[in-house]
């Protein structure tokens, strides 16, 4: 792992009498794992994990699969019966004999090889693998023991029916399979996956296979020790991916690889910063992670973090209200992204909320607090996709990144239910419920980008109601816009990503819950269409005549098993990508 900047984890002088000091209750001699608070300071510094050092590049030399340790081939399987439903089908699979697998090109010539052992292995798996036709399924590893040489195994790789257009998501699912099966074979130094004549290059988004195998190898080892550090993929070194057609541009494909890690590696940002415990990530912490995005993107960002003096000047009221209960100082990130070129005709705002940790405030959470580090699942989108917006380098395309970056905590400066706060556009806000606080901090980001910066259009990422999470489960994120135009862009950029959304109502008549008796509006409505209510809070805070998408992220953003999954920033690379013209 590796401290802010991308840089090996060697700690400063500073980081090690932060370590030092902070182990004061420890045995003594022993040395922190990982950089966190003293009993009188916060932390200022987060490591990041670094993307596996693997090599990805497509190749035509045919020897290389000779090479390998691990072989994948991928496979097609019969065409699919276009007359015959699924019960037919399974009904046939039943009453029938297994048929024979025809194989081709490399896959063909293995076999032959090999006496015969990959068919054997077809049929005996063809319930589960269909001879390739079930699309993304693997039958299991065969491994080739020969006198005076290393084992090799040789994976077959469903490829789905023979004739049949690429799923959506079936590249990126390969990269998945690819990455897994790597890291599950043990002691292997190269990988070769093998793709056969028929396959079409020419429509493969070649970038979502290094996404997902990169992505997928992510593991968090910043706060493990001893045995339970786990490595994945520690002998890897290479993947060639090899066409057995050859194809068209084999330059242009590697350079479609390098896309994919850059977008990997925000992914790995995003999640790292979702992952990393309250008393390691807060405002000051945040906001260093943005200085360095900047100091690593070639000149291509630049980092402006405003402070409370600064906020209370331009009447912050809202985002500062939220922030005077943390330990803290608020920390309002803006990142600016400028093409190499210098021009840009499209001025574009990516807003992000930044809660380091909710505690609910002074209406506090009864249940699940301890995975309100998540709360900053909308900023880490947002500074993930600057990362890699940085190293992708999109033309004509100005974008400015935006985290109002704070904690809600419970001190006796916290704001309370009924205090009335004034927002940076004038607007008043009773507090009703103070664990309704992102919005809140979103408000003074919304109107700094539109009237401070002048974005053209606006989206905003924020992990902000369960509402959500109830309507749409834990995979899909809610859109609410009234601009057709940019829910078009942003439905075809979640179908390219797959993170995966849904437009959603606005509905007006439920602006009556946010009704005051004595402010302009309340900042919460009843416990009915919370979701909608909340992205109608958020509307009084933007032009009515730009283009602008709430975006709420709560349910995708977390998984139960793994943690953290990096949610977001694929589709705000994408949507930012489109807006401009790549390099």
């Amino acid at each position: 792992s590796f401290v802010a900047g991308m840089k090996p984890s060697k700690p400063s002088s500073m980081s090690r009498s932060r370590r030092t000091s902070s182990l004061a209750m420890s045995a003594e001699g022993v040395e922190s794992p990982f950089t966190t608070w003293t009993f009188d300071s916060p932390c200022t510094e987060m490591e990041f994990n670094r993307i596996v050092t693997v090599s990805m590049e497509v190749t035509e030399d045919m020897s290389s699969i000779d090479d390998a340790d691990l072989v994948v081939l991928g496979i097609y399987g019969p065409p699919k019966d276009e007359d015959e439903d699924e019960d037919e089908e399974k009904e046939s699979e039943e009453d029938s004999e297994v048929p024979e697998p025809t194989l081709t090109g490399k896959a063909k010539e293995m076999d032959e090889a090999l006496g015969g052992a990959l068919t054997e292995a077809m049929v005996e798996n063809y319930k589960a693998f269909k001879h390739g036709g079930k699309a993304g399924g693997t039958a299991p590893t065969l491994r080739i023991v020969s006198s005076g040489s290393k084992t090799k195994r040789v994976l077959l790789f469903g490829l789905g029916p023979a004739g049949e257009d690429l799923e959506d998501g079936f590249v990126a699912k390969m990269g998945k399979t690819l990455a897994s099966k790597c890291d599950a074979e043990k002691k292997i130094k190269s990988c070769s996956l093998v793709l056969p004549a028929s396959f079409p290059t020419a429509d493969a988004p070649l970038a979502d296979l290094s996404t997902e195998f990169y992505s997928t190898l992510y593991s968090d080892n910043r706060y493990r020790t001893g045995d339970k550090v786990t490595k994945k993929v520690e002998d890897l070194e290479s993947v060639s991916v090899i066409f057995e057609d050859g194809i068209e541009d084999s330059s242009a494909a590697n350079a479609a690889f390098e896309v994919g890690k850059s977008l990997a590696s925000g992914i790995s940002l995003s999640k790292d910063i979702v992952n990393a415990p309250h008393n390691v990530l807060n405002s000051e912490t945040l906001a260093n992670v943005a200085r360095q995005i900047a100091e690593e993107s070639g000149g291509t960002i630049s980092c402006k973090v405003l402070g409370k003096e600064e906020c209370e000047a331009r009447g912050m009221g809202a985002y500062l209200g939220v922030a005077r209960g943390s330990e803290t100082e608020p920390q309002f990130i803006h990142l600016t992204y400028t093409p190499k070129s210098g021009t840009a005709s499209k001025k574009l705002g990516v807003v992000g909320k930044g809660l380091l940790f909710d505690t609910g405030g002074y209406n506090i959470k009864t249940q699940m607090m301890e995975l309100m580090k998540f709360d900053c699942g909308g900023s880490a989108a947002v500074l993930g996709a600057a990362k890699a917006v940085g190293d992708l380098a999109p033309e004509d395309v100005e974008v400015h990144f935006i985290v109002a970056a704070c904690e809600n905590m419970i001190n006796e400066r916290a704001y309370v239910p009924s205090d009335i706060l004034t927002a940076s556009n004038g607007k008043t806000i009773e507090i009703v419920n103070t664990d309704a606080e992102g919005r809140l901090t979103l408000a003074d980001a919304l109107v700094y980008a539109d009237k401070e910066v002048g974005c053209e259009s606006i989206i905003e990422l924020s992990t902000l109601t369960g509402a959500c999470m109830i309507s749409l489960g834990k995979k899909v994120c809610g859109v609410w816009t009234s601009d057709d135009d940019l829910a078009k862009e942003l439905e075809t950029a979640s179908k390219v990503t797959g993170d995966k959304s849904w437009r959603m109502p606005l509905e007006k008549e439920y602006n009556e819950q946010l009704k005051s008796k004595i402010a302009d509006i309340t900042n919460c409505g009843t416990r009915y269409g919370g979701a909608i209510t909340a992205a109608l809070f958020l509307q009084n805070f933007v032009s009515s005549k730009k283009p602008f998408a709430h975006i709420d992220i709560a349910g995708p953003v977390w998984d139960d098993k793994t943690g953290a999954t990096g949610f977001g920033t694929k589709l705000v690379t994408e949507w930012v990508s489109k807006q401009g013209k790549s390099e």
